[in-house]
């Protein structure tokens, strides 16, 4: 039996955050897959009272917040560490995660990877004209983050950490868009930073389609 149980919706970027978490640690873990719009029922707002994924689950101790999820799986679990010792890299890596949190999300992921990867899946009509609008926003967001992580083949130096994790499901996905292609363009620093990310064994076994066919064997 696993020892952690996450409560969340295949495809969140917060979701396979976490799952990254439990696989690069070598975790045994559990995904109780929820469909678009549970999140807002009864049994699962008795776990988490705001209505938001994911949701761990570590025997009797319940945690949501996904950065203190990953804080929390970083300290209970052994090695590779995935916080970084030095000051300074371990403060790059809380600004990439914040900045993953307030600007990532709603700017690209939010604004732009919805309509054209998400939306699609579960036949959720969007608006084209909102797109548009939407991309200035997401050139500087993604220009920001390439200026960060600068020559480094990782966010906050020479190995993953949480900041990799939190932000490398955001911009997997958004590379798949065309306007995420054309806006990553640019930046070949991050492209390749992108490329070294989803060879790790631990995005193969997090991908969208290979949850859902964990979710159809069960």
């Amino acid at each position: 039996m696993s020892r952690f149980t996450v409560h969340g919706v295949p495809g969140s970027p917060y979701v396979r955050a976490v799952l990254l978490t439990l696989e690069e640690k070598g975790a045994d873990w559990r995904l109780q897959a929820m469909g678009m719009g549970h999140n807002k029922t009864p049994d699962y707002l008795a776990l988490q009272p705001f209505g938001k994924i994911p949701v761990l689950l570590d025997g009797d101790f319940r945690l949501y917040e996904t950065h203190a999820i990953l804080r929390y799986l970083d300290r209970v679990l052994s090695a590779p560490p995935l916080v970084p010792d030095d000051p300074k890299q371990a403060a790059r890596m809380d600004q990439l995660i914040s900045i993953t949190n307030a600007h990532v999300r709603p700017e690209v992921s939010g604004a732009i990877t919805f309509a054209r990867i998400v939306a699609p899946k579960f036949g959720i009509p969007i608006d084209e004209s909102t797109i548009p609008p939407a991309i200035p926003a997401a050139e500087k967001c993604v220009a920001a983050i390439a200026e960060l992580i600068g020559g480094q083949p990782y966010m906050a130096g020479e190995a993953v950490s949480l900041a990799d994790l939190m932000l490398v499901p955001h911009l997997d996905y958004f590379a798949q868009c065309a306007e995420g292609e054309a806006i990553l363009a640019p930046h070949p620093a991050l492209g390749a930073w992108l490329s070294r990310m989803r060879a790790r064994p631990s995005m193969a076994a997090t991908g969208w389609d290979r949850l859902l066919e964990g979710v159809e064997a069960a």
